[in-house]
């Protein structure tokens, strides 16, 4: 981490990086002609209400802690918000709320427990996390490994001037949905490949699933048409049919061409629950023609 790191004002140590923890903010979109996905912080929604709540600039950099399990301590007193997967969480031994901003002094340690629900916790930090940016962001892109690496114990993250203290509204904050969960679906560019339009049946995340895509398990659809396609553009939420017909969505990190059709396109809300979808976990389609 050390060949990522800007100056900054405070600093945040990292003891213990849990299973994964990642660097994020809105991506780097406009890339794609060579290669690069837009990737960013996969539940968006989460993301960006954490650094509102901190009345941080817009795209200021947070942590994406897959499951829960970091620890991280502070060398100068900042302030910090826990959004999206819901977890447990102590300052110092003190219980701190889900989505509400609380002060973390110098020295103290901050204990982010294991998801209850979700998969994916944001620590948004005052000021937002200022490592070096590699093409104009500083996220971290699991496929092409652009940005900063995942995290390491002993790293030390450089965090940004905070913002003055004011009252900031938002949306209230729920948690992830437990059990099944609907996902809305706009008709893909290969939508005329389905023997069914409508997506049919129940499916369950699969346990290989990551940031570049979400594998489902269940009966197959059918195709209504034989042989492949050549490469095309796709993007974050293409639903792709792969000829064994079960479905493969694709996150943040996604390839930015792939050969498979693709059938559908997850609205921004349904990309933002697919974050949050844990291994095991059943989801179900729903069509709309807007």
């Amino acid at each position: 981490m050390a060949d990522h790191v800007a100056t900054g004002m405070a600093e945040l140590v990292v003891v213990t990086p849990g299973a994964l923890t990642l660097v994020q903010d809105r991506g780097r979109p406009g890339y794609a002609a060579i290669g690069v996905s837009a990737s960013g912080a996969f539940d968006v929604r989460a993301y960006e209400t954490g650094g509102r709540l901190l009345g941080n600039p817009e795209g200021a950099a947070a942590l994406e802690v897959l499951l829960g399990g970091l620890v991280v301590r502070a060398r100068a007193s900042t302030r910090a918000v826990l959004t999206g997967g819901l977890v447990q969480a102590r300052v110092a031994g003190r219980p701190v709320g889900y989505g509400e901003p609380f002060p973390l002094l110098a020295g103290e340690e901050l204990r982010v427990g294991q998801c209850s629900r979700g998969i994916r916790t944001y620590l948004s930090l005052a000021g937002g996390v200022l490592v070096r940016p590699v093409l104009g962001s500083r996220a971290t892109d699991t496929l092409s490994t652009l940005g900063p690496p995942p995290l390491a114990a002993g790293d030390v993250l450089p965090l940004g001037r905070p913002a003055d203290a004011t009252t900031v509204v938002v949306a209230p904050l729920t948690p992830p949905p437990d059990g099944l969960v609907t996902l809305d679906v706009l008709p893909g560019p290969r939508s005329d490949w389905l023997a069914d339009p409508q997506l049919p049946g129940d499916w369950t995340v699969a346990p290989d699933s990551n940031r570049v895509g979400v594998r489902l398990l269940g009966d197959a659809w059918s195709r209504a048409h034989a042989g492949e396609l050549a490469s095309e553009g796709v993007v974050r939420g293409a639903i792709q049919l792969p000829p064994d017909g079960r479905p493969v969505i694709f996150g943040p990190d996604h390839p930015t061409t792939g050969g498979y059709p693709v059938v559908g396109v997850l609205t921004d809300q349904a990309c933002d629950l697919l974050a949050q979808l844990r291994p095991g976990q059943r989801v179900r389609f729903r069509t709309s023609g807007k």
